[in-house]
This record gives C-alpha cells, structure tokens and sequence, in this order.
C-alpha cells in the first residue's frame, strides 16, 4: 500500500490535471499578501497568527491527508465496515502528526442498505432516469409500486393541495436550489428532502421524487436522509437529478396524464456501534479550556467524500496541528473531534455534550469544517458583544487572503449545534459554498474536486482563527441557551 505522509512541497500526491499556473500565482499573492501584512503586526500573538499563516501557505499536509483517507478508505458510511476503518485511519494521523490523548467514544449509530432503485415514466412519453434512494427510505414491492405524477414546488404548494389531488399519487417536488457563497439556500430547499416523505404521505401519496438538493446538470442524482414522522406512513423516496427533473417536468407541461413506476429495495438493519474520534494539543495555563475544531469522518456510500468531509477533516486536522506549533505556544487546549454519522442522524454530535458532562463548561469556542475544501469567504461566530473582537482580531490576520468580515447569523456547522444549544460560543470561519452542491452527496465527490490552494487558504485560516481563540485573554461569555420546543 502507498505511503501517504504529507508530500513534497507544492506536489500533493494523485493532483488531478487542473491549470497549475492560477493556482500558483493564487497562492503565491496569498504569501505575499500575509508577508506584506507583518510590518504592521507589533503584537507578539498576533505576528504569530500572521507566521501561522504563512507556514499553512506553504503546506501540504491537508491534501496529503484527504488523499490518504479517500484512496485508502474511501466512501464511510455510518455502520459500515468502511466507516470503522475511517476511525482507525484517524487514529493513525493523529499519532503521526503528534497529537495526544487519542481515543474513541462510542456511538451507537442507525445502520441502513441502499439496495437498488429504479424509476421509468411509462406515459406518456417511456423513458427510465436515474434515481437515487433517500437515505433512510423504505422499500417498494419486488415490482415498485405505479402511480400518476403530481408535481409541486415545494412543502407549501404540497399543503396546500386538497387530499384528492394527492391520494394514490407520486408527489414530485421540483424546487431548485439557488448557487451561493454560503449554505441558506440549501437550507430552504433541503426541507423538501427531509420532510417531503411524510408530508406527501399525510395526504395519501404512495411515493415522493424530489429534484436533486444541488447544483449540478450533470446527470447525477443526489441523496441524503429523509425524515420520517412517526405518526405518517413510512413511503419510498428518491431524487431525481436536475436535467431529469427537467424532462420530466416538461412531460407534465404536456397537460397529459404522466405515470411513472418506482421501485426500491433499501431496508434498515439493527443498529451498531460506531465512535468519534478524539484527540488534542494541551495548552499552557488554560490547558483545562477547550477550543474545538470539528469535521465529520463519515460520508454518504456515493462518491468518496473528498468534500464531504474528508477536506473537512484534512483542514480540522491540518490546522490544528499548526496553531499547537506556533510560539508563544497556545494557552488553551486545542481538541479535534472527528464526528460519528453527521450524514444520517448527527449521531455522534448528540453523543459528544452527554459524554462530556460538565465538561461542556470547559469548552471555551468550537469551530467546524463541513462545507467543502473552501477557500474561506469570511469569518464570522456566534458570540457575545464582549467576545466579538476576538472575531475582528482573527479578520485583520486573514483580510489578506480575500476573507471578509462575517456577522453573527451564522449556523457554524451541523455536528455544533448540540454544544451551541448547551450555550457554547461558535466561531465560524466559512467556506466558500459556490460549487461545493455540485457534487455534494453524489458519485461526483471524488478527490479531483478538491483545490490544492483552496484547501491551503482553508487551512490557514483556520489554524489562525484556533490560535487566537486559543490565545484570547477575554474569557469566553456563554451564549444564551435556547427555549426547549
């Protein structure tokens, strides 16, 4: 088997035919941006964060780990053998890049077979598209199961239709989901995913198709977890790509009668154990506070999970590595959690609060990389008025490298907001969404999406933004715990 350990400089193993000269003189002016930068930097911590940069900069070490996971581990499903091969292959990184106090935690995670899926219009036109089931989706008969189309944009349109518009019916939801820098579009179009199953089926609909939650037009379907309402039956659901969610639009544009069959052999088995994986940099005098640096170590069974998350792990791992590194040497602790089941049930991040307890207070700020492999667009958090400078004083270091000034409305991440509900400050360093739907949950995630130089930015913003946090003489303020619903 190859080794993997971080590559020569400027030379990331397996690098994908791409124009090599953008990117170069990208990172490049990155250099020089943060070089130019230091002058003007008289406080020892942060000159620091400023060197930090730089070295990040010039580092491979991201790639070579994302790599690493992708080529010899590959798709990790939660409850996978796969998935626990993942957990090892952290184990063995975090040894590498010396880290310390290595464990697993267990969780216990949801364990589900995709099986096959298969959808053909029957009329008026014949044709079958490629479909992919929704994870956590049940099973059809052996022959699927045939019904009319009724098409809707959204939840709201569904809603609204009388129960005889729906009953005995496919529901297809044909909302598209908006290209941008951040995930709020995603998050609107995403309850259709999520929701639509039971929402269909509480008007009588013996299946839902969605279109795919993406940006793509390839031909290339897009799954993630339906969540069933227990008081609702339980139907089949897939998705549909974006062109054939167009073609089948415009059958129904025809005003004639659209019959499709649907047929579906996913099946849940028991559940098994599964673990985060955990590990740390102590700090100096505030060893006993936490900063948390997440990403989730388990994919969809598409693709490989190169953006999701293995980039997210590469630059939680990669960065916090770096700002242990930097002198003065930080005075908090620095600790990676590489979550368990993030993509079907957020397993491992419910799993984390409750094993630590009271351990919760300790955590000073956490941070999460799951939206790509970047670059970072902006920096922003989730934090009280006392500890907002903290983000501004991250934002002077990173200016440089193209990073804009956040707000305080972000979400910071899925596997976060067990702890933010426990009133943990998040800071959130964001990466840039624009094409990171594309591939998102698909076959298309694969390791020649990931940018070398974008992953590199990604990285050293957040390594300056754990050192600071690491390194910020204000104590960190709890923010306000949420009303149970």
């Amino acid at each position: 088997m190859p080794s993997f350990a971080s590559p020569a400089r400027g030379r990331p193993p397996f690098r994908v035919a791409r124009p090599l000269l953008p990117m170069a003189l990208w990172t490049l002016a990155a250099l020089m941006a943060c070089r130019d930068a230091q002058p003007a930097v008289r406080d020892p911590v942060a000159a620091a964060a400023a060197r930090l940069a730089q070295d990040a900069l010039r580092s491979d070490e991201a790639y070579g780990l994302v790599s690493s996971l992708t080529t010899e581990v590959g798709p990790r499903f939660a409850g996978t053998p796969a998935e626990k091969a993942a957990q090892a292959w952290a184990e063995r990184q975090f040894a590498r890049l010396g880290f310390s106090g290595i464990r697993q935690a267990e969780v216990f995670v949801p364990r589900w077979v995709r099986g096959e899926a298969a959808f053909a219009v029957l009329e008026p036109f014949a044709q079958s598209m490629p479909v992919l089931a929704l994870g956590g989706s049940v099973g059809t008969a052996a022959d699927g199961l045939t019904g009319e189309v009724v098409a809707v944009e959204d939840l709201e349109a569904l809603r609204a239709l009388p129960d005889a518009a729906v009953q005995g019916r496919v529901v297809f939801i044909t909302g598209r989901t908006e290209r941008s820098r951040d995930i709020s579009r995603y998050r609107v179009t995403v309850r259709a995913r999520s929701e639509g199953a039971s929402a269909a089926a509480a008007r009588g609909a013996i299946g839902v198709v969605i279109r795919s939650i993406g940006t793509s037009t390839a031909r290339l379907p897009h799954t993630g977890t339906v969540s069933y309402n227990i008081s609702q039956p339980r139907i089949p659901a897939v998705a549909l790509s974006n062109p054939d969610a167009d073609a089948l639009e415009r059958q129904l544009a025809t005003g004639r009668k659209v019959v499709v069959n649907l047929r579906v052999t996913a099946r849940d088995l028991p559940q098994v154990r599964s673990a985060n994986v955990i590990a740390e940099f102590p700090g100096t005098d505030l060893a006993d506070e936490i900063v948390l640096v997440g990403a989730h170590l388990d994919s969809w069974d598409v693709g490989v999970g190169a953006l999701d998350d293995g980039a997210g792990v590469a630059i939680a791992m990669s960065a916090a590595q770096l700002a242990a590194q930097a002198q003065p040497r930080p005075r908090r602790t620095i600790r990676v959690v590489l979550f368990a089941n993030e993509e079907f049930g957020l397993s491992g991040a419910a799993r984390y609060p409750v094993d630590e307890g009271d351990g919760v207070a300790q955590h000073a700020v956490a941070m999460e990389a799951d939206s790509g492999a970047g670059p970072v667009w902006r920096v922003g958090g989730q934090l009280t008025a006392a500890n907002w400078p903290l983000v501004q004083k991250i934002h002077r270091i990173v200016a440089p490298l193209g990073v804009e000034l956040g707000d305080s409305q972000v979400f910071g991440g899925p596997d976060l907001q067990p702890l933010r509900r426990l009133g943990v400050p998040i800071l959130a360093p964001e990466l840039d969404a624009s094409g990171y739907f594309d591939v998102h949950h698909s076959d298309n995630d694969t390791l020649d999406k990931v940018d070398p130089g974008h992953l590199r930015q990604s990285v050293a913003v957040f390594a300056v933004s754990a050192y600071l946090a690491a390194m910020e003489p204000q104590t960190f303020e709890r923010l306000p715990v949420p009303a149970a619903r």
